[in-house]
């Protein structure tokens, strides 16, 4: 499979567990299941992009504005790319954990009129650490395992 291909195939996967899991993945309180593909980049470079292109197509859709559409898809970027510049360290699990709390948390106290940032802050970081670290991490594993599947 080529990368090209794969970057779409993750970008696709991430938009449909997106809305299979509506109910979780919008809001202060989260548990966006798709963000289990963040730690991809540790093994392929293309989920990068198709990180970021499935974010924005899926914030897009979702229907919360320009703050998540951009601001949203572009902290999605920059973990995804931390994630892979620093795979096989501690700090490639923790970015998406980290970045999606203290940033992400920036606008939607504002979009979902919440007094306290860090109320927000503790909330969206319990759900990326349970999705990250309890489905990402099995699903790398299983990825790297069975990675020459597909090449």
């Amino acid at each position: 499979m080529n990368r090209w291909t794969r970057g779409g195939l993750i970008a696709a996967l991430y938009i449909v567990l997106v809305f299979a899991f509506q109910f979780a993945s919008f809001g202060p309180i989260q548990f966006r299941v798709a963000e289990a593909l963040t730690l991809l980049p540790m093994v392929y470079p293309e989920a990068v992009l198709g990180i970021y292109v499935g974010t924005m197509l899926a914030n897009i859709l979702g229907g919360f504005g320009p703050w998540d559409i951009f601001g949203g898809s572009l902290i999605s970027l920059l973990a995804a790319y931390i994630t892979y510049r620093y795979r096989g360290s501690w700090v490639a699990y923790a970015s998406p954990i980290v970045l999606n709390a203290l940033l992400v948390s920036l606008y939607l106290r504002f979009i979902f009129e919440i007094p306290s940032y860090w109320l927000i802050v503790l909330s969206i970081g319990i759900g990326q650490s349970v999705v990250v670290l309890g489905a990402g991490i099995p699903l790398l594993r299983w990825v790297r395992k069975n990675q020459e599947r597909f090449l």
